[in-house]
């Protein structure tokens, strides 16, 4: 009689057992499952975190249309250097620069000496300021357009400037202004004509100025600021043209002229992003004994940025 009944309560020990265990899995599953939905979340958390660099990308700052500049001495052709300096067309003198490619300047000066019977004095200087494109400032082409709203207004707030004029100029690379004024100098009176144009991420500035010495007749502005209009639209095309482009010269203040992509853009920090045109230097002679005529009048040439 006592094995039957030992057997018999080691079957049911064995039952029970194996009931109590039920619960166990069932737990141990549960446990499982809401462990796994956890990994799910944390999944969702790291392809949002890993997508995150892309977007940044995404946001980056586009690249400067234009990557390099033509050189400043010849950017007029010699038609336009005989009509505007015709006893200088020859004397090109490039200012000096630390950076080619993304500032530079030429003058040219010509003096056509009557004697008695008086002289007419010409002079003529463009400078080139290319921006590039900064990822904590800017496109090349925001930076580019700040400044050249800087630089005209410098041009009318020139000290000892008489009759002032401002206007803008259309079909003139993205945008134009023409400041013109009278400079009184112990030579004569000067017609002080500066042209400010921006195409695309390059600043371009015209100066032309003209006199007439020794008794000799003041030339008519009109005719000065018809021929630096034609100056500078020569100028952005050599821009354009330098970056493989075709017409630069635009059908108006908003136009977006042909242009070639910039590869050399930066997203970091640049030290071309911010220019100044004071970096180049001038060194234009001078047409008299002691006399400053190949300087420009015109602050806007030579102020910082």
């Amino acid at each position: 009689m006592h094995r039957p009944v030992q057997r018999h309560r080691q079957r049911l020990t064995r039952i029970l057992v194996g009931a109590a265990a039920v619960p166990v899995l069932l737990v141990a599953s549960g446990c499982s499952s809401d462990s796994g939905d956890g990994s799910g979340d944390d999944a969702k958390k790291d392809s949002g975190s890993s997508a995150s660099p892309s977007a940044t990308e995404a946001a980056a700052v586009k690249e400067a249309t234009y990557a390099k500049l033509p050189e400043t001495c010849k950017v007029f052709s010699s038609k336009t250097l005989k009509e505007l300096v015709p006893e200088g067309a020859k004397s090109g003198k490039e200012g000096k620069s630390d950076d080619v490619a993304t500032r530079g300047n030429c003058s040219w000066d010509s003096l056509d000496n009557n004697g008695v019977k008086g002289s007419q004095f010409r002079w003529l200087n463009v400078s080139l300021l290319r921006f590039e494109s900064d990822q904590s400032r800017g496109t090349g082409e925001k930076l580019a357009s700040e400044y050249y709203a800087k630089h005209a207004e410098d041009a009318r707030s020139v000290d000892g400037a008489k009759d002032t004029k401002s206007q803008p100029v259309s079909g003139t690379g993205n945008e134009a202004t023409l400041v013109t004024y009278d400079l009184k100098k112990k030579e004569g009176t000067f017609k002080q004509q500066t042209l400010v144009t921006r195409v695309e991420n390059v600043v371009v500035t015209v100066d032309y100025n003209g006199a007439g010495l020794a008794g000799d007749k003041a030339p008519k502005a009109a005719d000065l600021s018809k021929a630096v209009e034609k100056a500078a639209k020569e100028a952005v095309q050599a821009v354009v043209t330098a970056n493989g482009g075709g017409d630069g010269a635009g059908s108006g203040s908003g136009s977006t002229p042909s242009k070639s992509p910039s590869k050399s853009a930066s997203k970091g920090s640049d030290k071309s992003a911010s220019p100044s045109p004071s970096k180049v230097s001038d060194k234009s002679a001078s047409p008299g004994q002691g006399s400053d005529l190949s300087t420009s009048p015109s602050k806007s040439a030579a102020k910082k940025s």
